[in-house]
């Protein structure tokens, strides 16, 4: 094992308290069908496969941590390594069924990780470790230093909670700044409506596209007409100097529907 290059940044968790954590909030959380992501040396694998876990997918990009992960991991636990970038995973690659979501996520590809899982029709829940800063966008809310459209669209797909916070120390080699590992259920009824999803994410991110712009200016800017902006925003009672910062989700839902 020291001889494993360390390859795509990985930082592998060490910390057995941190890992019991993640195990026992994947038990109380799992669906039908149970998917690791980035697994690397198995650290949380062999943990969820003594916990109980069997016939579980693992997705793992990099081909050395797949051929160890072929070589030790207990045949009868039956985990299907899944080859290749979770992000672009075919549709046909998971199966039709409620599926909760694990892992120590990679930083940089963090972001598009969460969405690929948030956005799988029968997305159940989901426990992921993020870099610190990046669990407090996911985390917060209208008016604070963090929040934009990572919040946004997180917070409208699943109810969110912090599980733990994580030392540098948990990892090797350790990394430079702290992590956090949140916890991810499935809404009990969609904020927004599936139909209405493609506009609202879009106007989303268009609101936040030049930060230091009022709303107005910002959505005028990305060619929504200034005419349907100014109605939209009286409607909601929002000033044409209100910021995307302070508007909140269920403003953002509406938003969408005006424009």
């Amino acid at each position: 094992m020291r001889n494993m290059r360390q390859r795509y940044g990985q930082h592998f968790l060490v910390n057995q308290r941190v890992i019991e954590e993640i195990t026992q909030a994947a038990l109380r959380l799992k669906g039908a069908q149970m998917v690791e992501i980035g697994p690397g040396k198995g650290a949380l694998t062999f943990a969820l496969i003594a916990a109980g876990f069997t016939g579980f997918s693992a997705a793992e990009i990099d081909p050395e941590m797949i051929e160890f992960l072929n070589k030790n991991l207990p045949p009868q636990a039956g985990v299907k390594i899944l080859e290749g970038d979770f992000t672009r995973l075919p549709p046909g690659a998971l199966k039709n069924e409620p599926t909760g979501f694990v892992g120590n996520l990679p930083y940089v590809d963090a972001a598009a990780i969460l969405d690929k899982a948030l956005a799988f029709p029968q997305f159940y829940s989901a426990v992921f470790m993020f870099q610190k800063e990046q669990a407090n966008r996911v985390q917060a809310a209208p008016g604070t230093e963090f929040y934009g459209p990572l919040s946004i669209l997180s917070q409208a797909r699943a109810q969110i909670k912090l599980l733990c916070n994580v030392g540098k120390g948990s990892f090797n080699p350790p990394p430079k700044v702290e992590s956090a590992v949140l916890t991810f259920e499935k809404l009990p009824a969609p904020i927004v409506p599936p139909a209405l999803w493609g506009r609202f994410a879009k106007v989303v991110r268009a609101a936040f596209l030049h930060r230091r712009k009022t709303l107005f200016n910002s959505l005028a800017l990305c060619g929504y007409p200034k005419e349907k902006i100014t109605a939209a925003l009286a409607a909601l009672s929002l000033p044409l100097t209100v910021r995307a910062e302070q508007v909140g989700l269920t403003q953002f839902v509406q938003l969408a529907n005006a424009l």
